[in-house]
């Protein structure tokens, strides 16, 4: 299985690369990386930047920019060599790989993507996604219609329910105000 990380953004609420942002003295991209590890070493990093050079996995530069996720998810699979493709957003350091396993164990191959939900929404930059959803991935580019939920709705996907006690595993962080949170709560996760 093809896995890609996403790695673009603009951060301008982190004010820096969030992929690179530290937590336990690692930055999130090397938090996610081990959790795919058990699952796949064919990893691709989708990004425009050389700051992810030190890594040694093969990074991919967006096809179209300023598309947001859409964009990134696009260029994954036009690049991607698998049918099914695990994809994921470059902020979730508490990922892991049990979670991940769990997505891929859960998803129906009937299905063009699935994603995990929880009480209070859903979480599309942690799902499975085939490359047939291309041409329906081009067409929300082209017009513009930028935004994943409605994407997700407009292809046949699976929606796997986490309980509200995982639900932090799933936690984007997008500010340094929910990094000192992170931290700060990090006892009370473990």
């Amino acid at each position: 299985m093809q896995v890609s990380i996403l790695c673009g953004g603009k951060s301008s609420r982190m004010q820096s690369e969030k992929g690179l942002v530290l937590y336990q003295n690692k930055p999130f991209i090397e938090h996610i990386i081990e959790a795919v590890l058990p699952i796949s070493s064919n990893i691709q990093l989708i990004t425009n930047t050389i700051d992810y050079d030190y890594l040694s996995y093969r990074k991919i530069k967006d096809i179209v920019f300023d598309k947001g996720p859409l964009g990134g998810i696009y260029t994954a699979l036009v690049h991607s060599k698998t049918e099914m493709n695990l994809i994921l957003s470059c902020d979730i350091p508490l990922i892991s790989t049990e979670i991940l396993r769990e997505l891929i164990e859960k998803h129906g191959a009937n299905f063009d993507g699935s994603v995990f939900e929880d009480t209070n929404r859903m979480h599309p930059l942690i799902g499975i996604y085939s490359k047939r959803i291309l041409p329906v991935l081009k067409k929300a580019i082209d017009g513009n219609e930028l935004k994943m939920m409605h994407f997700i709705s407009n292809v046949k996907h699976q929606l796997i329910p986490i309980t509200d006690a995982k639900r932090h595993l799933f936690k984007n962080i997008n500010s340094v105000a929910e990094l000192n949170e992170l931290n700060t709560n990090l006892s009370q996760l473990k």
